[in-house]
């Protein structure tokens, strides 16, 4: 028989230990940390004193990668209060495969904290949904069990090693919830994923990347990844296609990313999507070196460069991740030619920014950066404010 327990999903070990004990289940505490173990190792979602309610896995989308197998998986919520019952709401993830240096394949999940967004980011198909809701942890969560139980990998032996929060939604927004399942996420009995295995992805909240940096400094905390949506170097392209630099231009989120404690060899990454004639000019790859690079840029930066906004500050430690753009339904904008991707690349690294090209998988079946959103749930938002939680 199934007792009366909060929803494993959302709790770490010891709180869903004490939560069975006062439950009075057989073995007490003890017997409940086991059984913690079990519901997520083994994917035991019922029976033993459990009856787990796992969102269900309503679509899967493939397609081939030199790496391996994309998969895209949908699972089934509950609308924001006031919706329709009748109305299918899904979170999308997306399992990305990865063959690293020694020749073994694992897996990226990307989850997503929120059914939609509502940042407003023009070349993004998920900002076109606008915000329906965000998550609970729970919800969040129930993405990596059913990565890891629910889908039919093509390489079961491999793992999900990896873990971004780069799927639907802001993590900011909802940053409570993404907090609680980050902590769920690296409990040592449950996924059990390394807390430098996780990176939360932000559009340049600066409150938020500044609580962030509190929850950092926590003991086990210390590694946790942290992305920001770049996308472009000044504030004039970056107010055009993200509203929201309006209200958090760039040397705030640079002054914001400058007090963010890194630890060891971790950097902060610096996505930057390469969009034909946005963002992808030589000018551009020059303007953003200096936001890297701050006083520093002078003195690495060849004497042509002279015309270029110059950030205050010592140089970012940070990673230019250089992402092709991948084109959303209705998209005004092609992807980037390879020659466009080669030479804006080759411009960056000419003054010893740390840079990175992303590989493109899953472009073809929507499942690529950018392109994860339901188009039937456009702009569909029932009453909900921003940071809404679904409990």
């Amino acid at each position: 028989m199934a007792l009366d327990l909060p929803n494993p999903l959302g709790l770490t070990a010891h709180e869903f230990a004490r939560a069975w004990a006062r439950a009075g289940a057989p073995g007490g505490a003890a017997a409940g940390l086991e059984r913690y173990a079990r519901f997520f190792r083994e994917g035991l979602a019922s029976g033993e004193g459990l009856d787990v309610p796992v969102a269900p896995v309503v679509r899967e989308h493939r397609s081939e990668s030199g790496e391996g197998t994309v998969v895209k998986f949908c699972q089934r919520v509950p609308g924001p209060p006031g919706a329709p019952a009748d109305k299918a709401y899904e979170t999308e993830s997306v399992l990305i495969p990865m063959i690293g240096k020694k020749r073994v394949r694992s897996y990226t999940l990307c989850v997503s904290s929120q059914v939609g967004c509502a940042m407003g980011c023009v070349f993004c198909q998920t900002a076109q949904m606008g915000l329906i809701r965000s998550l609970s942890a729970e919800e969040i969560v129930a993405q990596w069990f059913a990565a890891r139980h629910l889908v039919s990998r093509p390489d079961p032996e491999a793992a999900i090693a990896n873990i971004v929060f780069m799927g639907m939604g802001e993590p900011t927004d909802n940053l409570d919830e993404v907090i609680r399942a980050v902590s769920v996420l690296i409990d040592h009995r449950g996924p059990s994923i390394a807390t430098s295995k996780i990176t939360i992805s932000t559009v340049g909240n600066p409150a938020g990347i500044a609580r962030l940096a509190e929850v950092v400094k926590r003991p086990g905390w210390h590694r946790l990844g942290l992305a920001l949506s770049l996308n472009a170097p000044n504030d004039e392209v970056r107010s055009k296609i993200m509203p929201v630099n309006r209200a958090w231009p760039l040397a705030s989120l640079r002054a914001a990313l400058g007090h963010w404690p890194l630890h060891g060899g971790a950097h902060l990454c610096l996505e930057y999507v390469l969009i034909p004639g946005v963002n992808d000019a030589p000018e551009h790859a020059d303007e953003l070196a200096s936001f890297v690079l701050g006083e520093e840029y002078e003195a690495r930066a060849p004497g042509s460069r002279r015309n270029v906004p110059r950030y205050a500050g010592a140089p970012l430690k940070g990673l230019v991740n250089v992402i092709p753009y991948n084109p959303r339904d209705h998209s005004p904008w092609p992807a980037p030619s390879e020659e466009m991707i080669v030479d804006f690349v080759a411009r960056l690294t000419a003054t010893s920014v740390y840079v990175k090209r992303r590989r493109t998988k899953g472009r073809d079946q929507m499942a690529a950066c950018g392109q994860l959103g339901n188009p039937a749930l456009r702009r569909t938002r029932v009453g909900v404010t921003v940071g809404e939680s679904a409990r």
